[in-house]
C-alpha cells in the first residue's frame, strides 16, 4: 500500500504535532510536544516508500540538487491546511525524510509569550540582533514574531534571506522581500552583499554560516542596518567567542572591537514542554549589549558575562535560570525540567519559590 505524505501531513497537524519523521524500517513518527510517537496505524516505511514521497513532493531541478549534494532543504504547503520544512538526507543508503510543521498564521511576540524586550529590540534603528540555540529550539519563529511586530508598527524596507522560507510575511507598515537560498539565490553571503544594494532598513539572516556572511553581516549593521541572524550556539559568551573564531588570528582583534560596536543583544533560547502536557515554551538568558558588555567583548573577558548578568538586574537582561525559576514559579514548567537545562542547579534551586 502506498503511503499518502498529504495524509500523513494532515494526521500530524490533528495530532498537534511540529514533526514527521519517514525512515526505512520503522512506521512513521511524529514528535508531539517533544516527545517522539510512533504512528502504528501506518504501515512499516520501506526503501521504496520515501523514494516515491520524495519524487512526489519535489521538482526535477530540487532532485537534482539533492543527488549531488546528498542533504537538501525546502518548503512544502498542503493546500491552505499549513506549510511545512522540509530536510531530506542520506542514510545508510536510503532517503530519510524530516518535515516541520509551519503555521500559515506569523504568531505574535505575545502568542508565543517571547519576553517583552524583543519588542524593543526589533524596533532599533541599526545594529545586530543574534537568535541562538540549538536545533528544533524555535530560533526562526522567534525571529518571524519579531519581524511580525517590526511590519505592524515601523515604515521599512525588510529583506528576508532564508533556508527555506517558513512563515510567509504580508505586508503591512512595511514591505517585506522573502528570497529562498536555491530557488532566489546560490548563497547567504551573495543575497546579503545585494540586499544591501536593495535600499533595505532590514535584514533577516535565517543563518551565520560563513566567514564571508558573518563579515558582511557585522559590515550591513555597521553601515546604518538593522540585522537579525541565528547561530547554533548556547549562551552569549558561546556566540562572541564563535564569532571571533571562525576569523583568521590577524583578523581577530579588529572583528572583536567591531562586534563589540554593533551588537545589539544576543536571545539564546531553549524550549520546553509544559507542566500541563500541552505544547511547549521557550526560555532566554538574554544579553543587552551596554557599555560594560562592549568592554567585556573588546577585552576578551567574554567569559565575565554571565555574573555581569546575575549582578546587574534591569534592561531587560536576564539569566537563563532566572528565566527557569519564573516560568516554574508560574507553575508553567516543572521544576525537574528546568532543573534539566540549569548549567547551576543550586543557583536555580535558589531562585525558585518553594
Amino acid at each position: 500500500m502506498d503511503i499518502d505524505i498529504n495524509e500523513l501531513l494532515k494526521a500530524l497537524v490533528e495530532a498537534g504535532g511540529s514533526d514527521l519523521h519517514l525512515r526505512v524500517g520503522i512506521p512513521p513518527v511524529f514528535r508531539v510536544d517533544g516527545r517522539l510517537i510512533r504512528q502504528n496505524d501506518f504501515p512499516i516505511i520501506k526503501e521504496n516508500d520515501t523514494l516515491k514521497i520524495f519524487e512526489q513532493i519535489t521538482t526535477e531541478e530540487q532532485r537534482e540538487r539533492f543527488y549531488n549534494d546528498k542533504e537538501l532543504d525546502f518548503a512544502h504547503a498542503l493546500s491552505d491546511f499549513a506549510r511545512f520544512r522540509i530536510n531530506v538526507l542520506w542514510q545508510r543508503k536510503t532517503i530519510s525524510i524530516a518535515c516541520r510543521m509551519v503555521p500559515f498564521e506569523v504568531p505574535t511576540i505575545d502568542d508565543l509569550e517571547l519576553p517583552q524586550i524583543c519588542k524593543n529590540l526589533i524596533l532599533q534603528p541599526r545594529g545586530l540582533i543574534l537568535v541562538t540555540g540549538p536545533t528544533g529550539v524555535g530560533k526562526s519563529t522567534t525571529m518571524a514574531a519579531m519581524v511580525r511586530h517590526l511590519n505592524e508598527n515601523r515604515y521599512c524596507n525588510i529583506i528576508c534571506i532564508e533556508d527555506p522560507i517558513e512563515y510567509q510575511h504580508r505586508d503591512i507598515k512595511s514591505i517585506i522581500a522573502q528570497r529562498e537560498l536555491g530557488d532566489d539565490t546560490k548563497s547567504f553571503r551573495t543575497a546579503l552583499v545585494h540586499a544591501l544594494r536593495h535600499d533595505p532598513d532590514v535584514i533577516v539572516l535565517g543563518e551565520m554560516r560563513d566567514l564571508d556572511t558573518i563579515s558582511t553581516a557585522i559590515t550591513a549593521a555597521e553601515t546604518g542596518h538593522l540585522v537579525m541572524s541565528t547561530l547554533h550556539t548556547t549562551d552569549a559568551p558561546q556566540t562572541i567567542d564563535r564569532l571571533i573564531d571562525i576569523f583568521p588570528p590577524h583578523q581577530q582583534n579588529q572583528i572583536r572591537i567591531q562586534l563589540s560596536q554593533e551588537i545589539l543583544a544576543i536571545l539564546s533560547q531553549t524550549l520546553l514542554p509544559r507542566a500541563s502536557g500541552k505544547g511547549r515554551i521557550a526560555a532566554f538568558e538574554i544579553v543587552v549589549v551596554n557599555p560594560a558588555i562592549r568592554n567585556l567583548i573588546r577585552e576578551s573577558r567574554t567569559f565575565e558575562i554571565p555574573s555581569y548578568i546575575q549582578l546587574h538586574k534591569g534592561g531587560g537582561m536576564q539569566s537563563l535560570d532566572e528565566a527557569l525559576a519564573d516560568l516554574v514559579n508560574r507553575g508553567t514548567i516543572t521544576r525537574k525540567e528546568a532543573m534539566l537545562r540549569s548549567s547551576n542547579e543550586k543557583r536555580l534551586m535558589k531562585l525558585v519559590r518553594q
